[in-house]
């Protein structure tokens, strides 16, 4: 009998190890296999590549990249899940997840709608400069082939526009008037104005004599009027001829063909829940309700004599509420995240050693771009950034910027994906997969934590979260309502200018991302809500046991994950913390 048992565990070990083996390499085939159809992020990853390249959006190729993603999707499926150790399951989680997506885009033809109503892929291109290394000669011209490839990628496309506008699957013509001019925004007479010309303006480099150096920036000015500007020109008068007469007069997605369907499918997948379109506008409106007396509270407490309508009048149009220049504000900014900075060691037992700093918003995107947000870093010698918007001062209160502070920077955003991309012992997918849920219900939690550790100095800064809470939760009834209810632009806007402290011009540049980018706003709220249940249920059953440091750990040592994950995660560290003092 004990010999049987020991065959019996040996082969239970050989059939874990196996299955454990199989999931690695196929998570690394895959990996390998998106950087092969994603040069740039390649590149990020500093991947070596024989040639400058852009994605290749044929539909030749993209019909091949879904055949193979579904034979991937079988491979995954035919894994057992119960022979993988609990970080292994995630991993699988995860890949699925992310695999799903790009079935889920093709299937819905996602790919006809490259843009939203504040960038797109003419926009996200603008941060090859940053992405590329530039440390010898080979490196330029790598580039330069690089932006000699914009014509055919901008093309490409173009016809999946063109696509789109044959089906009825373009974004709403009420959205657009501001989207050829962010096109126009990278079109320069001088090419030694465009952007992409940065890493040319320089006297010299160490590594070339004047002559080479003199004649690789005139080859740049030649690629840059003649292949960037020109690409950036054709897609202009495209939008300006052809898209915006041409597109959907109606706002919901469930307009598009197969929309309702659609919708659905990116609310599960920002949500990473089963939530019902219905449900989420419900969850919306009891939110706004609760935020709503918790406001009421803060102006009773500053002796307000009036209404909460003509509270926020009074903080939108007093000039003590806002920056006189944009240095002002990004003072104020770097400020805020110094003093975060100082108050972390007493929510979190390891911080990431990522440094990240405070930046504008480019001009060229600035005018309709969301009032902040994090960018990851290009490659391991950058750090991340806090960009704060600059553009229309009188439209950035400074009682906002606490709350915009611990959200973009720290605790939010930056530590969580440094912390995610320093998991060296993880596979790629775990460490740069963002799961919105997961992170942006971070960033909205991390709002909350300031007020732990005393952050909001004034009632007012407390105020400016509760505005923020409240714009998140009016983003699940707007979006839901413009999405699958029939809601106009105008009744979006009217809803949260009634219900947020936020400026007219943030609300309506926000309304317009919610009606471009269907669901994803959803994820904030939903993403919050279960950190702080699950906080809750922690801290009822640990008692004197609960350490929010080892809490905030639990959340955060598995990456970003799916909220279901989420769950189990956090029940394996209660039940863990528990048996400790058994």
């Amino acid at each position: 009998m004990k010999h049987l048992l020991l065959i019996l565990l040996l082969l239970g070990g050989s059939s874990f190890a196996a299955e454990q083996n199989k999931l690695d390499k196929l998570l690394e085939t895959i990996w390998t296999w998106e950087l092969q159809n994603s040069p740039v992020m390649a590149t990020r990853f500093g991947v070596e590549q024989e040639t400058g390249q852009l994605a290749d959006l044929s539909p030749e190729n993209l019909a091949r990249q879904q055949q193979q993603a579904l034979q991937f999707m079988q491979q995954l499926n035919a894994i057992d899940k119960a022979q993988l150790d609990v970080s292994a399951q995630i991993s699988h989680s995860i890949q699925t997840l992310r695999l799903q997506n790009h079935i889920d885009e093709y299937r819905f033809n996602g790919h006809y709608l490259p843009f939203t109503s504040e960038s797109g892929f003419y926009s996200s291109l603008a941060f090859l400069p940053n992405t590329h290394k530039f440390n010898s000669a080979a490196d330029f011209e790598f580039y330069l082939q690089r932006l000699s490839d914009f014509p055919r990628y901008f093309e490409q496309q173009t016809h999946w526009l063109k696509a789109g506008l044959k089906s009825g699957m373009t974004q709403p013509r009420e959205v657009l008037d501001i989207v050829p001019q962010l096109v126009k925004n990278f079109i320069h007479e001088n090419p030694t104005e465009s952007l992409y010309y940065k890493p040319f303006a320089k006297e010299s480099v160490a590594f070339m004599d004047n002559a080479q150096w003199l004649a690789l920036q005139k080859e740049a000015q030649q690629v840059i009027s003649n292949k960037v500007i020109v690409a950036y020109q054709k897609l202009h008068v495209f939008l300006n001829e052809q898209y915006l007469p041409g597109a959907k007069q109606t706002l919901g997605a469930i307009s598009w063909p197969d929309g309702d369907a659609y919708y659905q499918n990116r609310a599960a997948y920002y949500t990473t829940t089963n939530l019902t379109a219905d449900e989420i506008h419900q969850l919306g409106l009891s939110e706004v309700k609760r935020i709503r007396d918790e406001m009421q509270q803060v102006i009773a407490a500053l002796e307000y004599e009036g209404e909460l309508a003509d509270f926020i009048h009074f903080l939108r149009t007093d000039p003590q509420f806002y920056a006189k220049t944009e240095d002002e504000l990004l003072r104020y900014a770097a400020y805020l995240s110094k003093r975060i900075d100082a108050k972390l060691p007493k929510l979190f037992s390891y911080l990431p050693r990522t440094p990240y700093g405070v930046a504008p918003v480019p001009e060229n995107i600035a005018p309709n771009y969301t009032t902040g947000r994090y960018i990851s870093p290009s490659n391991d010698t950058e750090p991340g950034y806090y960009w704060v918007n600059t553009y229309a001062l009188d439209k950035r209160p400074l009682y906002a910027l606490p709350a915009l502070t611990l959200h973009e920077a720290v605790p939010g955003h930056h530590l969580q994906i440094a912390l995610s991309q320093e998991l060296e012992d993880l596979p790629n997918v775990r460490r740069y997969t963002y799961i919105s849920a997961f992170g942006e219900g971070w960033g909205l939690y991390s709002e909350y934590l300031g007020k732990e550790v005393d952050f909001y100095e004034t009632l007012y800064d407390e105020f400016g979260r509760l505005s923020y809470e409240m714009w998140r939760a009016t983003r699940l009834v707007v979006d839901t309502g413009i999405h699958t209810k029939g809601w106009t632009r105008q009744q979006a806007v009217n809803y949260m200018l009634e219900n947020t402290a936020l400026s007219e011009h943030n609300v309506r540049t926000e309304v317009d991302r919610y009606i471009t980018w269907p669901a994803q706003a959803l994820s904030y709220k939903i993403g919050e809500l279960t950190i702080k249940r699950l906080r809750e249920s922690a801290e009822d059953r640990l008692g004197d046991q609960f350490d929010v440091r080892e809490f905030h750990k639990a959340v955060l040592e598995h990456g970003s994950v799916p909220l279901t994950t989420l769950e189990t995660n956090i029940e394996r560290f209660i039940t863990t913390q528990l048996g400790k003092n058994q």
